[in-house]
């Protein structure tokens, strides 16, 4: 576990944080409408790739590699373990020069995550779970807060960008039933840590491409937290095109209540 969380820490520091508000013409590319890249996203990811593979010779999908060949994510199905990275997960605030990016990276083994690594480079802070053995947050074990049992005291964020109109529509009016809806923060591997933390009792997603999601699902149910699809489902990484709704919540019972509020009507 350690010497995972120094890879992500390190490759942070060589190629990273050096191009943090300091990005020089051409370094910032479109790969899909809306969707950014960087140089430091593809020398990083290139990077943590090789060294993980130096510590267990399985594949690699890392987010920019699948952008150029989508067929590496066939790897979550067929092999019994594999690594999955996201180099920079908050690529828009990082080309924003918004601090709240993250550097992330877990392992999957027979289609489950049994171990996850985020590292947020801005505020120098370590984010690590394993399955069955809890969730760390600098080398503390990190327990979620109990959350407020009326729904009216609930915070939590909708991610409404991939939405359907009609599911939008439903939803905005559902929501007014909570206290607070938060607009998040553009980065899963800051979301999910604030779930764990305590700030948000829950997020509701519908694109869940695997290296977002599975660190921090995996971090919030070491908390004491649930990560699962609307059927209660548990959420397990799989290749992109499985879009069909996750919520993450506190714990059972915020999960619950949630999912009865959104889905009302």
């Amino acid at each position: 576990m350690d010497k995972v969380a120094e890879i992500l820490a390190e490759t942070s520091a060589e190629v990273v944080e050096p191009r943090f508000r300091a990005l020089a013409a051409g370094e910032v590319m479109e790969k899909a409408p809306g969707e950014l890249v960087t140089v430091a996203d593809r020398e990083a990811e290139a990077i943590i790739s090789r060294r993980l593979r130096e510590l267990l010779p399985v594949p690699v999908v890392g987010e920019e590699a699948v952008a150029a060949d989508p067929s590496l994510t066939d790897a979550l199905r067929s092999e019994p373990a594999v690594w999955l990275v996201d180099p920079v997960d908050g690529t828009a605030n990082f080309v924003a020069g918004r601090p709240e990016y993250a550097v992330m990276c877990s392992l999957v083994r027979s289609g489950r995550t049994v171990a996850s690594w985020i590292w947020q480079p801005e505020t120098a802070t370590s984010y690590t779970a394993e399955l069955g053995s809890g969730a760390w947050r600098d080398g503390e074990r990190l327990t979620r807060p109990a959350a407020p049992a009326d729904a009216a005291k609930l915070t939590g964020v909708i991610k409404s960008r991939f939405f359907a109109p009609e599911l939008r529509r439903r939803l905005e009016a559902n929501c007014e039933a909570f206290g607070t809806i938060d607009p998040g923060l553009s980065a899963a591997g800051i979301e999910y840590p604030e779930v764990a933390n305590g700030r948000f009792d829950f997020i509701f997603y519908w694109r869940t491409l695997p290296w977002d999601h599975a660190p921090g699902s995996l971090l919030v149910t070491e908390a004491g937290g649930v990560s699962a699809r609307l059927d209660g489902t548990p959420y397990r990484p799989e290749a992109p095109g499985c879009e069909d709704g996750l919520l993450v919540a506190a714990d059972p019972a915020t999960w619950e209540l949630t999912r009865a509020v959104l889905m009302a009507g």
